[in-house]
């Protein structure tokens, strides 16, 4: 009998817009970081870097603090009637964080490979930062930025600490597929565990494998 599907369209809805929301700041702060030389870069990037090295659990835990009815963001969302906390908005956010790093440190990397001579050339021409990034450095950098982007959809994909702090197991609601995996062993449904597995490891691979392809 095949579970109820629910964790694989949540799954695929948080990730997919988490992922989609982390490539364009992602990679404009990447950029902004790359052309910045000030004396706080590293405190910087190691608040950007953070929740890669964070257990997942304390970012989650970080958010519903700051996020909950009696957090600071929490207040400002209650007194517009709004409530973040136990949605599957909540599951995005954390996907979010916890996937930041990635896809910031590959586009970073991404950037640093360009020539600086060609983005030089660009301003001598008369191109304006703007036009800089969208038709020289954007470009040269998409290969790095785009393998970024597959990791940062696996990771969104795979997220499991935060998600459950923040948004909690709902069904149908907040449970995705790897809360999905570890609620139904935790009930000794080790077939639903397996089914549930598999099917995030073939998603997975259709992203590697895909990734590779367009490469090529």
């Amino acid at each position: 009998m095949i579970p109820d599907l629910s964790p694989l369209w949540i799954s695929l809805k948080v990730s997919l817009l988490a992922t989609a929301i982390t490539f364009g700041l992602g990679t404009i702060v990447a950029y902004r970081m790359y052309l910045y030389r000030g004396k706080a870069r590293s405190l910087i990037e190691g608040i950007l870097i953070a929740p890669l090295i964070l257990p997942p659990t304390v970012v989650g835990f970080v958010l519903l603090t700051l996020l909950g009815k009696n957090g600071v963001l929490g207040q400002i969302l209650t007194f517009w009637d709004l409530s973040l906390v136990f949605t599957w908005y909540a599951a995005v956010l954390a996907a979010m964080i916890v996937s930041f790093p990635l896809m910031y440190r590959a586009a970073l990397g991404a950037f640093e490979q360009i020539d600086p001579l060609l983005l030089d050339a660009g301003r001598l021409e008369g191109a304006s930062e703007g036009g800089v990034f969208w038709y020289i450095a954007l470009p040269l950098a998409m290969p790095g930025i785009l393998a970024g982007t597959v990791l940062t959809f696996a990771r969104a994909l795979g997220e499991f600490g935060a998600t459950l702090m923040l948004a909690g197991n709902i069904p149908r609601q907040t449970q995705t597929m790897p809360m999905a995996i570890y609620f139904a062993v935790e009930a000794g449904a080790i077939q639903e565990g397996w089914f549930w597995t598999i099917i995030v490891i073939c998603i997975s691979l259709i992203g590697i494998v895909s990734m590779n392809s367009w490469k090529v």
